[in-house]
């Protein structure tokens, strides 16, 4: 029943943003000591850019949910990020599980360190399913911007190509994981890491491209 009632959630949360009408998405709290808390004001100037540039009616604060919390499914997308460690219990494994299978989104970006922790906590949730690069071709990097070469690079870590993953339901793809780019550094306030416009203006877009994407699946 609840799978059932969250789809038709997504349905008519889907309509009410094509007629910017508020809806909220959500801040991922996860156990295990990383800081799930990193990039405070990414976020939120995700969300004004978006409003400002694609015309949508996203609530200006995000909101913050934990994985095992029924409350995740009161919202249609929600991001995790941090640097280090990442445990879900089996019933958080599970609870997100239902809250993908029954239409809502994650993204993943890490913010340096988390992808060894990440990819073992995703095979608790999918423990069938693997995540499977996305080519520069994928139409999440083809939205309102268009990224000809795929993800594109923010901040560098390890001199590794950005790469991002998908973890896919019949042909949906549900999880998003954006690796050696650092995407949530590029939406903070300019201050904090003094990126050039430029590079702020790249990161911006492309999260308006994954927003985009999400709420029109």
């Amino acid at each position: 029943m609840k799978i059932i009632l969250f789809i038709i959630l997504i349905f008519s949360v889907s309509a009410s943003f094509a007629q910017n009408t508020t809806v909220r998405i959500a801040l991922v709290k996860y156990n295990g000591g990383g800081d799930w808390y990193s990039d405070p004001s990414a976020l939120p100037n995700l969300v004004e850019y978006c409003n400002n540039h694609l015309n949508t009616g996203i609530y200006s604060e995000p909101s913050t949910v934990e994985v095992g919390s029924q409350e995740i499914f009161n919202y249609p997308f929600v991001h995790l990020t941090g640097h280090g460690n990442v445990i879900f219990s089996d019933r958080e494994a599970r609870n997100l599980r239902l809250y993908l299978e029954g239409g809502g989104f994650l993204h993943i970006d890490d913010n340096y360190g988390l992808d060894k922790f990440i990819r073992r906590e995703m095979k608790k949730v999918f423990p069938g399913k693997d995540f499977i690069e996305l080519p520069p071709s994928h139409e999440i990097f083809h939205q309102k911007y268009d990224f000809p070469k795929g993800l594109p690079k923010i901040h560098e870590h390890d001199n590794k190509p950005p790469q991002a993953f998908g973890i896919f339901i019949d042909g949906r793809m549900v999880c998003l994981y954006t690796y050696e780019s650092d995407l949530g550094d590029g939406w903070e306030d300019p201050e904090v890491h003094k990126d050039p416009e430029e590079i702020r203006l790249k990161a911006l877009k492309m999260g308006a491209n994954i927003i985009m994407y999400v709420f029109d699946q």
